[in-house]
Order: structure tokens, then C-alpha cells, then sequence
């Protein structure tokens, strides 16, 4: 944008504040300014007019600095843009789209509008190609596609943050854009967010779009649609994007003082009629395209694991299916902590091949026999063999799933380890070494080529979930072989 001077002198408009409330102030004079347009004051703040009446106009602040009365303000004739192009990635801005990561000015950038209608019907394609995040049960139970909007929902402190930051690392070594929005958080986890990028080699091909807590509610507001605007400019030169906006309820709770402060009528729990609009006009930008696609995961977060909040089921009607960390699972030790009985996928699952759909309806058939058996023990009943062996694979099971750290997982391999459990080659192993052979055969995957072109083979041989586990049973030197050392 110009300075106030520029548009003084070649609009000729100029108003007054005349009431100033925090981040909304009120203005006289313009009377051809529009909804949505930018203006300018004299200490060269922006401001965007959300509404007008004959008397004034309201105006949503972007900055925390006092706008006081009687200050001069110009319009522009222009609605709010941001700027776009490739000399963003790897780089951290405000979303106004000034860096905050001293590294300089960003040269290069196209200005596009912030504010745009979704994109029609006959510019969306079916969801087809998968979504990898790296998290086992995610990729084999709740699968994603490029181009689902996928809700993560959780309380604080269940593992949401780690999941995203999993998908992201798996997702830009596909070549995947990341785009990462931090809505109204703390500085310091910006920060910490920022050099996790740097330190795994993947700032390049991530970009970060953040407001802290400390900005005015107008920033936090406005930092969703500034990370929706830059995917689309990746979207439109064909390639694939990942958009996270964390969080979304942080979001609405700005919204809704924004909305307070300028008396739009109070709706449940104080929140405004129009925040499901605003929301969902959001997320229906993203999606599977003619050119390229936009994954989008807004993350919710729920209270002593409550699903049913104004919000978070706003969100979840708006969204291809949800992702639920649930609070009692964190404490029972399970990471990642994700209740796969209270979280859906609609679209991802037609992204699979027969054999990944096979692998996941037996995996999803069987965590539900096991929770029951786990809710049958609590009587104190005695149990058959059959019961037992049950118990045995689940336990098992929990350990393979088990992900404290960002760490990267092959499908084809989880499918073999998968098979592996089915056919008993763990059935008379201890907790303990379980987890150390299956740490060998991920680290042997991931360094040893022909382990990998060997497993990538037999996987891809296989018809369905029964087969791999019938020819296991005949010969299961493919995976003994590799962990034989560890038993002895």
C-alpha cells in the first residue's frame, strides 16, 4: 500500500475519526467508501471497513497502536490484498505479509485480493490421490486425501501440535507447499515452530503466516485468509498444498470481540450469527481442483474432550470428517492419543488401493473386538485362550501404533509389520523387544535399499491382507532375517 499522502492526493477524500473502542473506531466523512475497503490514517495504520450507516463508518483496526479522535483517514479505493509469489517459502510473515524472521524485505510479490468467493463446482475435481502423514494409525485407519478438509480436534496438550508437525515433514518431502497458519499464539512457540522447520531441512519448502496473541484482534482475524490466499497462488501453478490453520477456535474468540465491540446481535454463547459464514466460506476454498489441490486441517480445541461446543461442531459439519485426540487416552500413555471409534474420514478412503482398504477394515474390525474384550476384563471374568490371544495381539498392536516422536512411516512397511503381527512371528516376543525389532526393521527400511525394494515388492505381490499374512506363515525370513541378532 502507499503512504496516506499518495491517496489524499489522488482520491481527495478525507474523514475524521470520531470514536475510537480498541480495535473498532468510527469514522465521519467518506461517503463513497465500500464494505471491505482499506483506509489509512495519518500515522499510517490500516484499517477495513466492516460496516456504514448514514453517520459513519466502522472500521476494523490492524494494529494495537491508539487510533485517537479527530485523527485524519484516507480511503484507498482498494479492498484488502496480501502479496503472493514463490519468494515466500521458507520465510515468516505477519499476515499482512510482513516478514518476521529478520531476514529482510520480500521482493517479487504479486498483490492479490485477501476476501474471494470459493471457488464453483465445475472447478473442483473428486479427491483422488492420498495424503500420507507419517502417524500409522492416521494412514492406515482414518486415511486423507489431497484435497479433504479434515477437522483435528482435542483438548490442550493431547498431541494435535505433533501430528501436524508429522504431516508436515512427511508431506514436504513429497513436495508438497506447506502452508502453516499460527492464529493469536505466543511469540515464543512461533519461534520454536519457525526453527523445528529449520533444523529438519524443510523450511524451504514451508511457509508460515503468524499473529501472536499480543496483535490486535483484526491481525489474529485476518491470519486464516491471508494463509488461504498464498496456497492458492501454489494451487494455480498446479502443485499440491498443505494448509494448516492452528486454531480456529482462537479464531472465533477474536472474532466474537470484534463482533461484541460493534453490538452485532449476540447469538449462543455470545458468538456472532455470521461466524459459521465466515468460517465455512473459508474452508470451502479449499478442496481438489482442476490445477491443483488444497488440504486443508483447521484444528479445534475442545474442553475436558467435549465434541458437542458452538465451534467445534460448526466446524465438524463444514469438514470431510475429524481427527479426535481424546484427553483419557493421553493418560492411559498412548501416543499419538487419537480415539479412532470417535473420528471420521469421508473422502479419504477412495484414495486407496484394494489392499490398503482390506488392511484397514481388518484393523478397524479388530480395535473394536479388543476395546470390548478390554471392557469385558473390567468384570474380572476369566477368559478362554481365544480371548487371550486377543489381549496378546491388541497389546501388541498399541505398540506398533505408538508414535512419541516425530519420526517418518513407510505404508508398505506398516502393511508388512501388520501382516507380520496377524501371522504370530510376535506372538511369544515381550513388549519391550517388539519395540526394539520394530524400530530395527523401520531403521533398516529407511537406510538399507534392497530391504526396501525387497518389502516394496512383496507388498506390491500381494492381493489383500490375507495373503500377505498366508505367505508369512510359510516364510517369514523377509522379516526374521532382519531382527534374528536382536533375539539372540
Amino acid at each position: 500500500m502507499k503512504d496516506f499522502q499518495y491517496y489524499l492526493n489522488n482520491i481527495g477524500e478525507i474523514g475524521y475519526v470520531a470514536r475510537s473502542l480498541n480495535s473498532i473506531v468510527y469514522i465521519s466523512g467518506l461517503p463513497k467508501a465500500h464494505p471491505n475497503e482499506i483506509v489509512i490514517f495519518e500515522n499510517q495504520e490500516m484499517g477495513l471497513v466492516l460496516s456504514m450507516d448514514e453517520d459513519y463508518l466502522e472500521v476494523l483496526v490492524f494494529s494495537n497502536f491508539e487510533i485517537r479522535v479527530g485523527s485524519k483517514v484516507v480511503r484507498t479505493d482498494e479492498n484488502i490484498k496480501v502479496g503472493v509469489g514463490e519468494a515466500l517459502l521458507g520465510r515468516l510473515v505477519d499476515p499482512l505479509g510482513y516478514p518476521l524472521d529478520g531476514k529482510g524485505d520480500i521482493e517479487n510479490l504479486n498483490p492479490v485480493f485477501v476476501d474471494i468467493d470459493p471457488p464453483k463446482i465445475s472447478e473442483r475435481k473428486n479427491v483422488e490421490k492420498p495424503l500420507l502423514t507419517g502417524v500409522k494409525i492416521v494412514d492406515m485407519v482414518l486415511p486423507l486425501g489431497k484435497g479433504q478438509r479434515e477437522l483435528i480436534i482435542g483438548d490442550r496438550k493431547t498431541g494435535k501440535t505433533e501430528f501436524l508437525l508429522q504431516t508436515v515433514i512427511t508431506q514436504t518431502k513429497k513436495g508438497t507447499v506447506c502452508v502453516y497458519a499460527v492464529i493469536g499464539q505466543k511469540l515464543m512457540d512461533t519461534r520454536k515452530l519457525y526453527e523445528f522447520f529449520v533444523s529438519k531441512g524443510i523450511v524451504g519448502n514451508t511457509i508460515i503466516v503468524a499473529s501472536n496473541s499480543s496483535d490486535s484482534p483484526g491481525l489474529i482475524f485476518l491470519t486464516p485468509y491471508t494463509a488461504m490466499t498464498i496456497a492458492e497462488f501454489f494451487r494455480d501453478k498446479g502443485l499440491d498444498v498443505l494448509v494448516i490453520l492452528d486454531d480456529m477456535t482462537t479464531h472465533a474468540r477474536n472474532y466474537r470481540e470484534i463482533s461484541l465491540l460493534s453490538k452485532k446481535f449476540p447469538g449462543r454463547n455470545s458468538y456472532p450469527g455470521d461466524v459459521f459464514y465466515i468460517h465455512a466460506k473459508l474452508v470451502e476454498r479449499a478442496g481438489n481442483f482442476n490445477k491443483g489441490s488444497i488440504t486443508c486441517l483447521p484444528v479445534a480445541e475442545s474442553v475436558l474432550g467435549d465434541l458437542s461446543g458452538y465451534i467445534q461442531t460448526n466446524l465438524m459439519s463444514m469438514t470431510d470428517g475429524h481427527i479426535f485426540f481424546d484427553i483419557d487416552l493421553v493418560s492411559q500413555g498412548k501416543r499419538p492419543a487419537i480415539n479412532p471409534f470417535l473420528s471420521v474420514t469421508r473422502v479419504g478412503r477412495q484414495t486407496q488401493t484394494l489392499l490398503q482398504r482390506d488392511v484397514g477394515r481388518e484393523i478397524s474390525e479388530f480395535l473394536v473386538t479388543y476395546d470390548r474384550m478390554k471392557q469385558f476384563m473390567h468384570f474380572g471374568a476369566e477368559i478362554g485362550d481365544a480371548a487371550k490371544n486377543i489381549l496378546n495381539l491388541g497389546a501388541k498392536l498399541d505398540v506398533f501404533f505408538n508414535q512419541a516422536e516425530v519420526k517418518d512411516a513407510s505404508l508398505d512397511l506398516n502393511i508388512l509389520i501388520l501382516g507380520g503381527l496377524w501371522a504370530g512371528l510376535w506372538s511369544e516376543i515381550e513388549v519391550d523387544k517388539l519395540k526394539m525389532e520394530l524400530e530395527q526393521l523401520e531403521l533398516l527400511y529407511s537406510t538399507d535399499e534392497n530391504f526396501k525394494k525387497e518389502v516394496d515388492q512383496f507388498i506390491g505381490s500381494c492381493d489383500n491382507f490375507s495373503d500377505i499374512v498366508t505367505r508369512l506363515r510359510r516364510d517369514n525370513s523377509i522379516i526374521l532375517s532382519r531382527v534374528r541378532f536382536i533375539r539372540k
